[in-house]
């Protein structure tokens, strides 16, 4: 069971549209970067993402991986956990 505190952790990780939309986006795609979350997001911009991806991250929602120059991008299994929690309403 989490604690109150790691629960307001992950709420307030995804407490934007921009990043709810990126957690969708990423459900779909696992391995995306945020080159690929931008162009996914139409008329979002490259620093914005970066700044929206790294909250999840900090969040424990997203996992970060290094590919050569590239970051990568894929759900923790808490990030898995409350994407279906937010897609049961």
């Amino acid at each position: 069971m989490k604690t109150a505190k790691q629960l307001e952790r992950y709420f307030k990780g995804a407490a934007n549209h921009w990043r709810i939309a990126i957690l969708l986006i990423v459900e779909k795609e696992e391995g995306i970067t945020v080159e690929g979350i931008t162009e996914a997001l139409d008329k979002a911009d490259f620093k914005n993402i970066s700044q929206h991806t790294r909250r999840l991250v900090q969040a424990g929602l997203l996992n970060k991986s290094y590919l050569g120059r590239q970051v990568t991008h894929t759900l923790s299994p808490y990030g898995k956990m409350f994407l279906k929690f937010m897609k049961s309403f």
